[in-house]
């Protein structure tokens, strides 16, 4: 079945497209609220959805929840375990393993998604700053 590309699904690409930073679906939202106020959050999820469903943005599942993505070519995440950042990374080639997951389960369209986790910069530099201020401060208590 064929859908309609709707004013509200437009809307909420055009906020995705945007965005461009792995928003989630409130921060979506709120961003389509700013420009029409009758939009409700149900139609914004939904029509998020109907969009990673036909491949126009992704649905990425990952830790604290689920993000969007505007590209929908083959790449994976990065994910600041800190504040949350999202990043885009080259995907490694998972084609030989997926056919042989395949060939052994008996699953077909076998997929791969990779997320990885680690400290992003600003979390690095601001994690460096508290460490030298409580130095600082326990070298005055001395």
């Amino acid at each position: 079945m064929e859908r309609r590309n709707t004013r509200q699904r437009q809307l909420v690409l055009d906020v995705v497209r945007e965005l461009r930073d792995h928003p989630t679906a409130d921060e979506v939202y709120l961003k389509v609220r700013e420009r029409d106020a009758h939009v409700s959050r149900g139609t914004v999820y939904r029509n998020l959805h109907v969009l990673a469903e036909e491949g126009d943005i992704l649905s990425v599942k990952m830790p604290g929840g689920e993000r969007f993505d505007l590209r929908t070519d083959r790449h994976a995440h990065l994910v600041c375990t800190e504040c949350g950042s999202v990043v885009d990374v080259p995907a490694p080639d998972y084609g030989d393993y997926r056919e042989r997951v395949a060939r052994q389960t008996g699953y077909a369209n076998v997929k791969a998604t990779t997320l990885l986790t680690g400290l992003c910069p600003d979390c690095q530099a601001k994690a460096d700053r508290a460490a030298a201020a409580q130095g600082e401060k326990d070298s005055r208590a001395d």
